[in-house]
């Protein structure tokens, strides 16, 4: 919900009035402890939600009052600086609008990302390496804290494949945009004839699970593998078999870790990707339908792609679920994706 307007504030403050009614009841809280948990979650989400409301209200009216006092005095430095303020102001009100489209529960945990590369060898590699870098510079342009979970290095350049968390308030909700095929299509720089090519690779995203969420595997359902952790260009970096891989068998999933030098830690994350990835798969048959409506991982090829980024011969990102274009390829590669996450959360509210 945004509260852009006087009846949106007004609903949003009857909801949070009646949550806490109901919450105040003791009994309530012994009976249905879920329930009463989710109510809670909620609470808190309309509380900033409004508390952040008012104070854009309230610095918007002090620099109404701050330019009309410079206007009248025609002071030049005045009217800058309440320029400047309302210019950074507008930012953070953009933002706070994304940010009341995030409503699913899982949409304020922090993120699982992993990047593969598809068709197209090693500028298909080269490739998942720039969509990795873009990650990092979004995630650190909003002041979240990334780590390497797994790392597999291309054989000739780029990577293969890389898994990462993004931690940080509504980190899956604003990257679930980006989940599906990544098309890439440019002049490689590893052809000796300056040929364009095409090419591919996967995001996913999934929402890190905490232990509010109890996701239940049975020990004889996964099979657990060691080996060594190697670095760049598939040198072994340790002596001893720490990296860890595990399959769950019923469903086929493959998770791995390698980055840490603890075995049991390397197996610890492991296991909380794999329940993420559990965890997803159950959502997504639980909401088969609107997965359906809105399904973008698909094979990682031609024709499935969520997204194209074309560096010749002309410039220009397009998003293929929102039709949304920008010409600005570098300002995009730097990180610049909040215009096309906030097109996708838009279009899913259709």
């Amino acid at each position: 919900m945004i509260y852009g307007s006087i009846f949106d504030l007004i609903k949003g403050e009857e909801r949070l009035k009646k949550i806490e009614k109901i919450l105040s009841k003791t009994d309530f809280w012994q009976n249905n402890q879920n329930e009463a948990t989710e109510l809670s979650q909620e609470r808190g989400l309309l509380s900033n939600q409004l508390e952040e409301w008012h104070r854009y209200k309230n610095e918007l009216e002090e620099l109404d009052i701050l330019t009309k006092l410079a206007q009248e005095e025609n002071d030049e430095k005045m009217i800058e600086e309440a320029r400047k303020d309302l210019l950074e102001l507008e930012k953070e009100i953009k933002r706070y609008e994304l940010q009341t489209l995030l409503g699913d529960k899982d949409d304020k945990r922090n993120a699982i990302v992993a990047i593969n590369a598809g068709a197209g060898g090693t500028e298909a590699q080269d490739w998942v390496e720039m969509l990795f870098r873009l990650y990092l510079k979004w995630a650190e342009s909003r002041n979240m804290k990334t780590k390497i979970v797994d790392h597999l290095a291309g054989d000739e350049a780029g990577i293969k494949n890389v898994t990462f968390t993004v931690s940080g308030p509504y980190a899956y909700g604003y990257l679930k945009s980006e989940n599906g095929i990544h098309r890439m299509v440019r002049i490689s720089p590893f052809d000796a004839n300056g040929r364009r090519h095409t090419s591919f690779a996967s995001v996913s995203i999934l929402p890190e699970i905490e232990d509010d969420i109890k996701i239940d595997i049975n020990e004889k359902d996964i099979r657990v593998e060691t080996f060594r952790a190697s670095g760049p260009g598939g040198q072994h970096v340790n002596k001893t078999s720490s990296a860890v891989r595990i399959t769950h068998i019923p469903t086929n999933i493959v998770t791995q870790c390698q980055n840490e030098k603890s075995q049991h830690r390397n197996k610890e994350l492991a296991l909380k990707i794999l329940k993420a990835r559990l965890y997803a798969l159950e959502k997504e048959e639980q909401n088969r339908e609107k997965q359906l409506r809105h399904q973008s991982q698909k094979e990682i090829a031609w024709g499935n792609q969520i997204r194209s980024y074309i560096f010749n011969p002309y410039r220009l990102v397009k998003d293929h679920r929102t039709n949304l274009e920008v010409g600005d390829v570098d300002r995009v590669m730097n990180g610049d994706i909040d215009i096309f996450i906030d097109a996708y959360l838009k279009w899913l509210q259709n």
